[in-house]
């Protein structure tokens, strides 16, 4: 398709490796299966049975799975650069590090099932659909970002996938009432409601916790446990850090948030599961390396040296890259290749997103009132008043 029209055109372009002879041997091989072993084991709560650690992936499953996770890197990196050259204004929440969390449960879903998070979620509006382009202009401030340019960082939806949500913990009883929505109408869909280790505290996801297992709802409560609620890591935060036991009588299950298959094969688990049982509790262990928001020095709480530490021994990235060259599906060269031409691809997008527009002006009264005309909406200041 698309996606390895333009792996061809990058390695041509590139390498100078534009030989029908040579993109036949390699297409057969990215189209072969492999079989890995997940290095972490799974640990469980109240569950008989876990997923196995031998798993299998297409080199054109993995390949895929790599340039997402570049892509997100990339278009976060230079969210980054752009909020420190004051390009970008307000909370700016990056998933840097975390991206084998949304690549690889978005691979075990399907369009049909419901996503909802907190407000890390750039790379779950790229997983759910919308383009660098329409996330970075949204960040921009533009009438093409993908909320008309008026939700900013922590306000990005699609088509089941309901944010997004700016307060903390708030999304996880919204996530129940989806997965609510899909028992109701007899959907075989789950609803995925995901939160931080520093929201895992907060009284409504216990709240949303009790109602789902009364009625058991096909819910999966996700902890994106990456080590740190704002500048207080979990052991000062949580007087139980074993965050998929946190459920108490509903299920959990323990997972390595920093690989990308041990993600997919536990989210098929998870999946099934609710769809049979009820509601589940994963933790997917992972890790930022940006602080909490753009605004945080980073820097009382924990070492340059411990992010450095954790970005070479235990990147999601780098691991996927690895799996990808040893098992044959892609050489160094080439993955080399794929990484720059992610690159470019954001950066033509970021280009094009800065040169966006603003957006209308009759947008400052839109989606407030339904059949009514909105009249004397307050701008950025008390004097300022916008009527429609």
């Amino acid at each position: 398709g698309s996606y390895y029209s333009r792996f061809k055109m990058a390695l041509a372009g590139m390498m100078k490796l534009a030989t029908p002879g040579f993109f036949a041997v390699r297409l057969a091989s990215t189209s072969a299966a492999s079989t890995f072993t997940i290095k972490k084991p799974f640990v469980g709560h109240h569950l008989e049975t876990l997923p196995s650690l031998e798993t299998s992936a297409t080199g054109e499953e993995l390949l895929k799975y790599y340039k997402q996770m570049l892509v997100i890197r990339r278009m976060e990196t230079m969210a980054a650069e752009s909020y420190r050259a004051k390009l970008i204004r307000g909370f700016l929440h990056l998933y840097s590090g975390q991206e084998a969390v949304c690549v690889g449960m978005k691979a075990a879903l399907t369009d049909e099932d419901s996503i909802i998070t907190a407000y890390r979620c750039h790379g779950w509006a790229y997983m759910n659909g919308w383009s660098p382009k329409a996330i970075l202009a949204e960040l921009f401030g533009r009438g093409a970002g993908c909320s008309i340019g008026k939700g900013g960082s922590m306000h990005m939806y699609a088509k089941k996938f309901f944010g997004g949500n700016g307060i903390v913990g708030a999304q996880v009883p919204v996530g129940a009432g989806a997965a609510l929505a899909h028992q109701y109408l007899g959907q075989p869909n789950v609803c995925v409601s995901l939160y931080g280790d520093g929201a895992a505290n907060q009284g409504q996801v216990f709240e949303a916790y009790n109602i789902a297992k009364l009625w058991n709802l096909p819910a999966i409560f996700v902890c994106e446990n990456n080590k740190f609620g704002m500048g207080t890591s979990a052991s000062r935060s949580s007087a139980n850090t074993k965050y998929y036991t946190r459920g108490d009588y509903i299920p959990g299950i323990w997972v390595d948030g920093m690989d990308v298959l041990a993600v997919r094969e536990a989210t098929k688990f998870a999946k099934e599961y609710a769809l049979k049982n009820g509601p589940i509790v994963m933790e997917m262990e992972t890790y930022r390396y940006h602080g909490h928001s753009m605004s945080d020095p980073d820097t009382t709480y924990r070492t340059r040296e411990d992010i450095k530490k954790k970005r070479e021994q235990d990147d999601p990235i780098a691991a996927i890259r690895a799996r990808i060259a040893e098992a044959g599906h892609a050489t160094e060269a080439e993955l080399t290749a794929m990484e720059k031409a992610a690159r470019a691809e954001v950066q033509a997008d970021y280009d094009a997103a800065l040169a966006a527009p603003e957006p209308a002006m009759d947008q400052v009264y839109n989606h407030i009132l339904v059949g009514e005309k909105a009249h004397n909406v307050r701008g950025c200041d008390s004097l300022t008043y916008y009527s429609q």
